[in-house]
């Protein structure tokens, strides 16, 4: 039997899909901003409470490390219980906690610096709280967008990323310098509050009739090829962790950047990100080749980062030189997501989207939480080309995990 809640989605019609999202891009946006942001902070957050390098990189780790244990949870609970519940509680509980760091987790002067724990324990908070956004908003699009129009529908939905790590890089390196780590927490968490509000007036369940059916006949915590995406998806992430956790500090500490030198080239990153995330997917819907799309992605990634090292190694750089070698290896390592999440939710079915995703998104995360870790060790051991030699290795393993292109 039809309820009034399909009637009223069957009212909205294909239109509202616009809006829904529209209401992904903001929720992920927000989610960027504080994933995202918060790093590019790292040469205040290093000053400002004290830490060392591999301090740092704990701290930096520790909301991945959240998002990455709760990403799976959140996104089977989406395929239960539907996108809008998980999203709201998702946004007003990471608004909260962000809150509560600025109220409580911030320094107030050199005698007064939190203990490294505290910090730590907020961040991994937040992270655990604001795992559910990804695989409910991505969900969201799957099902109210077609196959043929999805692949430019889930890149635009991905371009917030780096709209929200490019707002960070532009925002929130200078409430750090000028107003201290309140103001960053606290511009975080309303950001986090608006989103809600949008997503509690937009974001509805779609027309039944235009339900997906293509459930697949495996879950996909049971489908070996879900994996490989899976795994090739994390793997290529975490040389743009890299770029996104310690370039700051790579272009402070090698290139002696300041902060406006260092905040712009964080932008362009960003900006260049949002371009090529909608190109990519528009590019594919026509073509019909996410597949080799995502190959030949990695190994432009690759050629990047070995450039980068290459000219640390071998020659001696001007700053301006490495700030347009970074954000060209950036850029090049952001580009693919939207296409990857894409061919990822089609061989999921859109009913299992929210699995699928949350799967992914672990292995992001996971990520997010072991490069932060390991490159103080790489720094230790070598050097800055050795930290971007090896980032080009990952994101080389991640050619062969993703699926071969179909013959036509």
């Amino acid at each position: 039997m039809a309820t009034p809640l399909d009637f009223q989605s069957a009212a909205r019609g294909e239109s509202h899909r616009w809006k829904v999202l529209g209401v992904g891009v903001v929720a992920n946006a927000s989610f960027s901003a504080a994933v995202n942001g918060i790093p590019t902070t790292a040469v205040w957050l290093r000053e400002g409470y004290r830490f060392d390098n591999a301090q740092l990189g704990l701290v930096l780790g520790a909301m991945g490390l959240g998002v990455a244990v709760s990403e799976l949870p959140w996104g089977m609970l989406t395929d239960r219980w539907g996108d809008r519940p998980v999203l709201l509680n998702g946004l007003a509980g990471t608004a909260a906690a962000l809150l509560a760091m600025a109220l409580f987790v911030v320094p107030h002067g050199a005698h007064a610096i939190p203990p490294l724990g505290w910090l730590v324990f907020g961040m991994c908070v937040t992270g655990l709280i604001s795992g559910s956004v990804n695989g409910s908003s991505g969900r969201a699009v799957m099902a109210w967008f077609r196959e043929g129009e999805r692949g430019l529908a889930m890149s635009i939905r991905q371009t917030a990323v780096p709209l929200g790590g490019g707002l960070g890089a532009l925002v929130l390196p200078w409430l750090a310098a000028s107003h201290g780590f309140a103001a960053v927490f606290g511009a975080l968490a309303a950001m986090c509050a608006l989103s809600a509000a949008i997503t509690w007036r937009w974001l509805h369940e779609p027309p039944f009739a235009q339900a997906p059916a293509n459930v697949p006949h495996a879950a996909p915590l049971r489908d070996a090829q879900i994996w490989r995406v899976v795994l090739g998806i994390g793997l290529l992430c975490s040389p743009q962790f890299a770029v996104l956790t310690f370039a700051t500090v790579f272009l402070h500490d090698a290139a002696h950047l300041g902060l406006v030198a260092i905040s712009g080239t964080m932008a362009v990153v960003q900006i260049g990100a949002m371009a090529m995330r909608i190109w990519s997917g528009r590019f594919t819907d026509r073509r019909g080749n996410r597949r080799a799309y995502l190959r030949g992605s990695t190994l432009v990634a690759a050629a990047s980062f070995a450039v980068l090292a290459t000219a640390l190694e071998a020659f001696h750089v001007s700053g301006a030189l490495l700030m347009a070698l970074v954000a060209f290896a950036g850029i090049c390592v952001s580009a693919w997501h939207g296409v990857a999440y894409t061919e990822l939710a089609t061989l999921a079915g859109a009913a299992r989207a929210g699995t699928a995703l949350g799967m992914a998104n672990t292995a992001v995360f996971a990520g997010l939480f072991v490069t932060p870790l390991v490159i103080p060790h790489l720094l230790a051991a070598g050097s800055w080309g050795a930290v971007w030699f090896v980032a080009g290795l990952c994101a080389l393993g991640a050619y062969p995990l993703f699926p071969k292109p179909r013959r036509p």
